[in-house]
């Protein structure tokens, strides 16, 4: 190339543009901004929590009155639904490489909506048990907390039907899965790390 050519080169038009593989999907984006701001809302809220625990531990007069909560079998059961599920994600991640982890994702989905039904009956018990929302601060977090993951829980299923009902492009699909896998991995680590709190207090 003659040194005239090189200086009225034009170094953005004669540049190839990185190929579209090289950024990565739009949705893998959004998920991962999701888990930030998520991650933010329930720090909040554990932190509320033990604040509102130490005022009432400090406390000689209406603040007082911080009851534990119990820990009925049935939470412990959800928890292993919870866990079975994220495992059965895992399986449809996997799967999803090479084809459609039907069977995997149906597994997950069910065990989603048995866990959803499980936390449901365990705040039904809890409030036969005298555990209501009014004097009872620690149910009333309680509540609060589990209450903010079952709805995330629900979105968890909303995305699951849309993966399992995604048809056409295969490549997306698998992306569909995978990035659901994440969704409900995040929900188990958010339940534990929230599960550890109720435990430990």
């Amino acid at each position: 190339m003659s040194l005239i050519a090189r200086l009225t080169e034009k170094s953005w038009q004669s540049r190839p543009a990185p190929p579209e593989t090289d950024r990565p999907p739009a949705a893998k984006v959004l998920l991962i901004l999701y888990f930030g701001v998520a991650a933010v809302l329930f720090g909040l809220v554990t932190s509320a929590y033990l604040m509102r625990m130490g005022v009432a531990g400090m406390a000689h007069g209406p603040m007082a009155g911080w009851r534990p909560l119990p820990e009925p079998l049935l939470l412990w059961v959800n928890t292993g639904m919870l866990m079975l599920a994220s495992v059965a994600w895992e399986g449809a991640r996997i799967v999803s490489r090479e084809r459609r982890p039907v069977e995997w994702g149906a597994a997950a989905g069910l065990l989603g909506l048995l866990f959803l039904a499980g936390q449901l009956l365990l705040w039904n018990r809890l409030t036969d048990a005298g555990h209501g929302l009014r004097g009872d601060p620690a149910a009333a977090f309680f509540y609060l907390i589990t209450g903010l993951h079952g709805l995330h829980v629900v979105g968890g299923l909303y995305f699951w039907a849309r993966a399992m009902l995604a048809s056409g492009d295969e490549g997306n699909a698998a992306l569909r899965f995978q990035l659901t896998a994440s969704y409900w991995h995040f929900l188990l680590l958010v339940w534990l790390l929230m599960l550890g709190l109720f435990v430990a207090t």
